[in-house]
Parts: C-alpha cells; structure tokens; sequence
C-alpha cells in the first residue's frame, strides 16, 4: 500500500510520531474500534505501565487490521485517548516501535475516563486495506 506524507507551507512539524496528513488509495476502508490493554482473554495487560498498556493495544489493533487482510503500513489515522498526559512520551515510544514511516496522522485527546478506570489509554484507527 502506497501512502504519501502531505506536508503543507505555514505548519510547523509534527511535535511527536505522527504525519499532519497522510494520502493513501484504498480499495476498501477499515475503521478499527478503539483498542485497550486487555490480552485475549480479557486479562489487563500492563499494570499501571501506560507504556506496556500502549503496547498491547496496538497488537490488538494489529491483529484487528492483519484479520481484515491488511498492515501496519495501512493505518493513515490513529485516535489515541489518555487518561494522564504524563502518559504521552510512553505511549510515543510504543507507537513509534510499531508503525512505519511515514507514521499516520494522529489526534491525542486527554480524557477524564476510559470504560475501565485501570485502562491509561485506548487506540483507535483508520486503515486503507488492499
């Protein structure tokens, strides 16, 4: 899957492992729904480690995409929601172990809660399969 980072005059670069925009073609579209630090059998993954949580949100987002015919390399939009903003450098380094460059385009959000007050962060996507 072919994917072009979009630079633009007047932004300044990304802050983080991220792409302002990223253009891809698709034949079909998948929209994974937000992934949190739960193993396959439902099993908290991580502790209080934003870190490890990360990490195993993105392998179940991973797996999600390769399930669907896809990879790594089609995701073009994450959604990463954090509980503490502390968390933000810990979560970088996962993301930045899994995706391949150019990295897809992201929104953090800092929120007050997720569906299980152990979760630090969830994971969501967009990705243009083949």
């Amino acid at each position: 899957m072919e994917r072009t980072q979009v630079t633009a005059v007047g932004l300044a670069a990304p802050a983080g492992h991220y792409s302002h925009g990223i253009v891809a073609a698709a034949n079909r579209w998948l929209f994974v729904a937000g992934q949190v630090p739960l193993d396959e059998k439902g099993g908290l993954v991580g502790g209080d480690d934003a870190e490890a949580q990360a990490d195993q949100a993105l392998l179940n987002l991973q797996r999600i995409v390769e399930g669907a015919g896809g990879d790594l390399a089609g995701v073009v939009k994450t959604t990463v929601y954090l509980v503490d903003l502390a968390d933000r450098q810990a979560v970088a380094r996962s993301r930045q172990r899994i995706f391949p460059d150019p990295p897809p385009a992201n929104t953090l959000l800092i929120v007050a809660g997720l569906a299980d007050p152990r979760f630090r962060v969830e994971i969501e996507a967009i990705v243009a399969l083949p």
